[in-house]
């Protein structure tokens, strides 16, 4: 039996659950359908067939849920850091045990290759780990001195928090958001995206197993507009972390502003990677491939606008290209595959529909498109459009998929003009050998994260954010304990200082 073909295996039987129950909500730790029996239908994009049915929450649900988690709120809230450590210690090892399962539904549930999926579950637990250490340190404040007064600051958990993930690395991207929310002592309500639900339940199944007490974490399934409003809108959610685009980062925070919510948003992205004459230009070019055609494209770092300096373009592109036609697009399961299916045919269209743009805007269609794969789903292969220019819409939105453009330029300011005139600011890449012209340039581009010389490589301490319509907030570090607690300050007097009298 070839590996992919133990794959499909292995596949079929962590899958039973999924086509016998569905997929249900989770709440106060009892598996349950929506409380009015409806539920839409998740398909894998591999071939576009059904893969079971999921819970489709409403009012009652989501009432049912923030209940559960402003129940759980004021015992978990009062757990030791040191406890709440060991517990997500050990989500983090039963994380571990299940990567195989939890990456091949992953994989066929979204779409994305195997080989990168592997390792989002590993860094799921990563992610777990990571804050599972800081919890001990998460209500540390500082002091502060005057002559009659010592000033003690700390932090304390918001409340109940809404998470609503993505369908691009769902399982990663939850851990991320939920991991700190825990570590602090919030509780949460859960909402994965409709496009991929699966891995969500096994997460939370996982967490509770570990031993995370019962209706410390619920998660619903359902619709953004009906299940995700709710839960933006509901007043015992105090805090909301949202992961998607632009436009509905906007809804959300319209969504939560009467009852005053603090809002986290990771959003759009339209990131350049910007490739100097004196660049190590083998390196650029496979970071630049890694980049834009990892994970499907469907990444909000991907270096989407390629800049390259005129004296080098046509040498580099032609690498480019070269090492993006090699690239294998397949069966997500099948080992050799990088590219897999998008992740829904609505998806796809949308992506298709920039081929057309760029063609009508006068861009060049280098290589790719669309292609058939197997089982008929939504493939794409790697493209590159050259001649383009910066005011195209194919230069300016985010077109989310394995979609390359090229931007020439002459100077340094030239290429800055042509990076900073975006409504988005998440990543940025620079290659260059020249320390000055790195620091420089590192320094005036808007972008909240930008690697130079690297693509993107992660270390948790860090912050990861972005500006402009790129989003709010900083994840990672102390930055999430930032988000998911409150500070106070106690202020105690060391002197029978003078008060002033009123009225005696």
């Amino acid at each position: 039996m070839s590996e992919f073909e133990k794959n499909i295996s292995d596949l079929s039987v962590f899958l039973e659950r999924f086509k016998e129950n569905g997929v249900l909500n989770h709440i106060n730790g009892k598996s349950t359908a929506a409380e009015d029996a409806q539920t839409f239908v998740s398909m894998s994009p591999i071939d576009l067939k059904k893969i079971c049915d999921v819970a489709r929450s409403q009012s009652s649900d989501v009432n049912l849920s923030v209940a559960s988690a402003k129940s759980a709120f004021s015992e978990w809230s009062a757990v030791s850091g040191k406890e709440r450590k060991k517990i997500l210690h050990n989500i983090a090892n039963a994380i571990e045990s299940r990567a195989h399962e939890i990456a091949l539904i992953e994989s066929f549930d979204t779409g994305q290759s195997l080989r990168f999926m592997s390792k989002a579950a590993l860094r799921g637990a990563a992610n777990f780990r990571y804050f599972a250490d800081q919890a001990p340190f998460g209500q540390d404040g500082e002091s502060t001195f005057t002559d009659a007064q010592t000033n003690m600051t700390m932090r304390v958990p918001i409340g109940p928090v809404g998470i609503i993930t993505p369908w691009n690395t769902p399982f990663m991207l939850s851990t991320w958001k939920i991991a700190p929310a825990l570590a602090s002592g919030c509780t949460v309500v859960h909402k994965p995206a409709e496009f991929s639900p699966l891995t969500a339940k096994i997460l939370v199944e996982i967490a509770e197993e570990a031993g995370l007490p019962k209706g410390v974490w619920n998660t619903i399934n359902g619709y953004g507009e009906e299940a995700g409003k709710l839960l933006t809108e509901h007043p015992d959610i105090k805090a909301i972390s949202f992961v998607g685009e632009s436009k509905t980062g906007s809804r959300i925070m319209k969504q939560g502003a009467d009852t005053l919510k603090r809002v986290h948003f990771e959003l759009g992205g339209k990131n350049a990677v910007v490739v100097f004459e004196d660049a190590d230009l083998e390196r650029a070019a496979d970071a630049v491939v890694f980049m834009i055609y990892s994970l499907n494209g469907e990444r909000c770092t991907s270096s989407s606008r390629l800049l390259v300096q005129d004296t080098i373009r046509e040498k580099f592109v032609q690498l480019v290209r070269q090492k993006a036609e090699k690239i294998v697009v397949g069966h997500p399961l099948d080992p050799n595959t990088t590219i897999g299916p998008l992740i829904h045919p609505v998806h796809e269209e949308k992506v298709k529909k920039y081929f057309e743009i760029g063609k009508n805007e006068g861009a060049h269609l280098l290589t790719g498109g669309s292609i058939d794969g197997p089982g008929g789903g939504p493939y794409i292969a790697p493209t590159i459009f050259t001649e383009v220019k910066k005011e195209m819409r194919i230069a300016k939105e985010e077109i989310f998929g394995p979609v390359l453009v090229v931007l020439p330029f002459e100077s340094e300011s030239e290429a800055l003009e042509i990076v900073n005139d975006s409504e988005y600011g998440l990543a940025g890449y620079i290659w260059t050998k020249d320390v000055t012209r790195a620091f420089q340039f590192s320094q005036s581009m808007e972008a909240g994260m930008i690697w130079v010389n690297s693509e993107n490589v992660r270390h948790l301490p860090t912050p990861f954010g972005g500006m402009k319509s790129s989003g709010i907030g900083r994840d990672g570090g102390d930055w999430s304990f930032d988000f998911y607690m409150e500070t106070k300050n106690i202020s105690f007097a060391t002197t029978e200082h003078k008060i002033p009298k009123l009225g005696g």
